[in-house]
């Protein structure tokens, strides 16, 4: 059980709404410290809708909701400084060379030049990714894109990171690479939320949720959720849930 400190993310009776739709129907759910927490759901369940405003872009309907122990309808801004954020787009900037971008969002988190320039270092070396310090991203193969981009998000060492969708689009090595990075930030105490369609993906989360409808149908560890329908793999829990949603993009 988790105890009241380890709680970083904390959602209660969530409910987000567009006029007559429901995109977050009641969905209540916590996240402890250094979890991989894996967030999922067919297009139109409502996961996007949620994660938005766990990061504090979205004000939800109604629900108490705190994110790194800020309120996310009175603390927003704190809740932007703690967490970190990798959409399923690549976020970086592609004129911009890797150390730029990497100076660039140190900055943005309020880090000094003297921090930025050390940790700009260990992370190139961390990457190997020295000898590309001066080449514009826009030069780079898609799988050395999205674990920089990864590594910037929690650049400052957040309390939480929210990862989009983020291996979309790259080969099977280059993701089993991209998650031994969030096993590392997970070792460190980050916690990792996370959405992914792939669903080999979801065996390597500590705890999936799977969300239908705008609600949280199935909640547990992967193991539990296989012996929960009889099943060998995580996709076949994802498909016997799926298969009911009627909010289907």
């Amino acid at each position: 059980m988790m105890n009241e400190k380890e709680k970083v993310i904390r959602v209660k009776n969530m409910y987000k709404k567009f006029g007559d739709f429901t995109a977050n129907d009641d969905l209540s759910f916590e996240v402890s410290k250094g979890e991989i927490f894996g967030f999922l759901g067919a297009n139109g369940a409502g996961k996007t809708t949620a994660m938005k405003i766990l990061c504090g872009l979205s004000l939800p309907t109604a629900g108490e909701i705190k994110v790194a122990g800020f309120d996310v309808y009175t603390q927003r801004d704190l809740v932007k400084r703690n967490i970190g954020y990798m959409s399923q787009k690549f976020s970086l900037y592609e004129d911009l060379t890797v150390f730029e971008n990497i100076r660039f969002y140190g900055g943005i988190y309020g880090l000094s030049k003297a921090d930025i320039l050390s940790k700009a270092d260990e992370l190139l070396d961390k990457l190997n990714l020295q000898h590309a310090r001066d080449k514009r991203i826009s030069g780079l193969p898609l799988g050395w894109k999205q674990k920089l981009a990864f590594s910037v998000a929690i650049f400052h060492n957040p309390e939480i990171v929210f990862l989009d969708e983020p291996t979309g689009g790259v080969d099977p090595v280059t993701r089993r690479q991209f998650w031994d990075l969030i096993y590392d930030a997970a070792r460190a105490g980050i916690t990792v939320f996370v959405t992914t369609h792939y669903m080999d993906e979801a065996e390597y989360c500590d705890r999936v949720s799977i969300m239908v409808d705008g609600k949280i149908e199935a909640l547990d560890t992967p193991e539990m959720l296989k012996k929960q329908f009889n099943v060998s793999d995580m996709d076949q829990v994802f498909l016997s849930l799926a298969r009911h949603a009627t909010n289907i993009e």
